[in-house]
């Protein structure tokens, strides 16, 4: 089944990446000392006013000195990423204390949370990727899918269905990797139905009548069963490998609701992919309670990823000197920044927390180390 699974995830997705670099006025900022001055600022909302209007909101938010702000310099929007703006402020340290302020809500009655985070050349703000939902032909209306896709993500960008079921898809970073998590559970989830639905087959194609008499003669023992299986119901979800690992790690909501709800889980991390099979406890769990427990776990996820930025200390070619210095600087942080998450490899260290932390966190690494931060 698993390598069903990847043949499947292998034809789906193709990515390619660009950067939002093309409008003349992003180009003035690149190169220029204008780019230490500028952030992104990504989460605006969608259709709900015209540009215009967006872009004096967010300006007025970033003039705020209750958000950190100062006096700003422009603000760039629409850009060809939908609900992404550069905001260009007057002075650096404005802009360095706008990005250090955890959380940034837009306006009083649409309170959209927004991700703030530096402006560099080397971000991807634009990300396109070509899916092959020809893999889902046989078991759902693939117009239906796309359309259920579209609501669910609407600050992506789809191109017009192709009749070989191709489809190209293109929007922030942390929209792609929202559309490849729901793919992969929609892949998952059809696997799973069709290997129930071929086991029943099978069972059912074994009985004989007088095994079917014996089986309705037991007919309170089969009912005492079915009751025990849908209270051991289970459910599955599949999220990204480094906000799972966050969850776990740094949310005390993810082992707090598992112990509320009285609900075991089995994990299986696999590259890129995290696996959870949520199921109830032995001791009377309500049936419900596994389902419950999936929907909040996707909802805490949800908002990880709009919220998390993972940064990459390569280790692979450097001298042991180096990478003992660079992993002693990591140690030495991780006890001054909580919650972020270290993680160590053979061939690297990856650094996950929010925009601010992580841009930090990097920061005093490198100065410990003796070099100038590069994000």
């Amino acid at each position: 089944m698993v390598s069903i699974f990847y043949t499947i995830l292998n034809k789906l997705w193709t990515f390619n990446t660009s950067k939002d670099m093309n409008t003349a006025s992003i180009s003035n900022v690149m190169g220029s000392e204008a780019s230490e001055r500028t952030i992104v600022v990504a989460g605006l909302p969608i259709g709900c006013f015209s540009d215009q209007t967006v872009a004096i909101l967010v300006k007025i938010h970033f003039q705020d000195i209750k958000n950190g702000g100062g006096d700003v310099e422009a603000v760039i929007y629409p850009t060809r990423t939908k609900g992404v703006a550069y905001v260009t402020f007057k002075e650096k340290q404005v802009a360095e204390d706008v990005i250090r302020k955890e959380k940034h809500h837009l306006g009083k009655t649409l309170r959209a949370q927004l991700t703030v985070s530096c402006f560099s050349e080397k971000v991807f703000c634009a990300v396109s990727a070509i899916l092959d939902l020809s893999v889902f032909q046989s078991q759902v209306i693939l117009e239906n899918l796309t359309r259920d896709l579209k609501k669910k993500i609407p600050t992506l960008c789809f191109s017009p269905l192709q009749p070989n079921g191709r489809i190209s898809v293109q929007g922030s970073f942390l929209a792609i990797k929202r559309l490849r998590e729901i793919l992969l559970l929609k892949a998952r989830s059809l696997i799973e139905r069709k290997r129930t639905i071929i086991s029943e087959g099978k069972k059912g194609s074994d009985e004989s009548p007088k095994r079917h008499v014996q089986r309705s003669s037991n007919s309170m023992e089969s009912l005492r069963t079915s009751v025990h299986e849908t209270a051991g119901s289970e459910e599955t979800l599949v999220l990204d490998t480094d906000v799972f690992l966050y969850l776990k790690q740094k949310c005390v909501c993810y082992k707090n609701t598992l112990k509320k709800f009285n609900v075991l889980c089995q994990e299986t991390v696999d590259g890129d992919i995290s696996t959870i099979c949520l199921k109830n406890a032995q001791g009377g769990s309500q049936p419900n309670n596994v389902k419950h427990v999936k929907h909040l776990i996707e909802e805490y996820s949800h908002c990880l990823q709009f919220e998390l930025r993972k940064e990459t200390f390569v280790l692979e070619g450097k001298e042991n000197r180096e990478k003992r210095a660079i992993k002693l600087a990591c140690e030495q942080q991780r006890s001054r920044y909580l919650q972020v998450l270290v993680n160590f490899y053979r061939t690297h260290i990856d650094i996950i927390g929010t925009s601010s932390d992580t841009y930090l966190f990097k920061e005093q690494v490198m100065k410990l180390i003796g070099r100038k931060v590069s994000l």
